[in-house]
């Protein structure tokens, strides 16, 4: 008997604790109602409760949360029936307002967003849907969050998954979509032919360009080349003759001054016409200073005959 009763008072002692002490983990929150009105929120750690009087009404996750909402068929303005995936993104920031505000807030989210996705969707055509998912994704959101803010509930992000158009419509727009591959791809490749070959005459025009330049070049450098080797030349000849005449002179100034007369000249010019007969030809012309030389030979063999009596 004394068994049971210890046990009684045990297990007495257990719920009172268990009533007593609450321990809430990080990012979630209790409502505490105390005789059935709103008391206080139990933050994450220890807490402590009067049993009986004070209960705990709801915990909340204070984490981002998703729900997705079920594909719903809806209609465009071009009256095209389309079906639409979306996903929820949402975060609980006033757990009060989430648990007196509305008695299932997931379940009015989904709502509100069905509802604002049909408006949306009844003002746009098939193709400004199809092209317009995060224009929808906004709307939806600002309507969700004009909504949602009494309630303790924030919208972070709309998604829309996937736009399924009838299957008639989608096979028209396979059909479109290789056609305008197919014609991208004509496009992109006579582009290419067109750059092609505007590349290659560039390429033959800078060719040819280049080859004219080079051709000018070396004709000026050639004539550069052949007017100073002229100049050269014509500096060496008016040296040479400058030499040539300096040499006569001083050979005019030794015969002068060797006391040799123009007889002495007319023979030594004798001597050299012998010479010449002595060669390969068998013709000479002689100039006239030659032959007024042989005419005068006479004087010539007078002047030995002199110089030999004067022995």
């Amino acid at each position: 008997m004394e068994l049971v009763i210890i046990g009684i008072i045990l297990v007495v002692v257990v719920v009172f604790i268990a009533m007593t002490i609450k321990i809430v983990p990080q990012q979630r929150v209790g409502v505490v109602e105390r005789l059935g009105k709103f008391h206080r929120l139990l933050t994450p750690g220890l807490n402590i409760l009067i049993p009986v009087i004070d209960q705990v009404r709801v915990y909340h996750d204070l984490r981002i949360q998703q729900a997705n909402v079920p594909p719903q068929t809806v209609i465009t303005k071009d009256n095209v029936q389309v079906q639409i995936d979306t996903i929820i993104f949402y975060q609980v920031v006033g757990p009060e307002e989430a648990t007196y505000g509305i008695s299932d807030y997931v379940y009015g989210v989904r709502n509100i967003s069905t509802a604002t996705m049909r408006q949306i969707i009844g003002k746009l055509e098939l193709d400004e849907t199809l092209s317009g998912r995060e224009k929808i994704s906004s709307d939806i959101r600002l309507a969700l969050d004009e909504a949602t803010e009494k309630w303790g509930v924030r919208i972070e992000r709309v998604e829309v998954i996937d736009i399924k158009p009838p299957l008639d419509i989608q096979e028209a727009m396979d059909k479109q979509m290789k056609a305008e591959r197919s014609k991208r791809a004509i496009v992109l490749e006579a582009e290419a032919a067109k750059q092609d070959m505007i590349l290659r005459a560039e390429g033959d025009k800078q060719s040819k360009i280049l080859k004219a330049e080079g051709d000018k070049e070396a004709r000026i450098r050639q004539a550069e080349g052949l007017g100073q080797a002229q100049e050269l030349e014509a500096l060496g000849q008016a040296k040479a003759i400058e030499a040539v005449a300096m040499a006569e002179k001083a050979r005019i100034a030794m015969i002068a001054s060797a006391g040799l007369d123009e007889r002495v000249l007319a023979y030594q010019s004798f001597e050299a016409l012998t010479d010449m007969s002595k060669g390969p030809a068998n013709k000479i012309f002689l100039p006239t200073s030659a032959v007024e030389t042989l005419g005068s030979l006479g004087a010539i063999a007078e002047v030995f005959k002199a110089g030999k009596e004067g022995k």
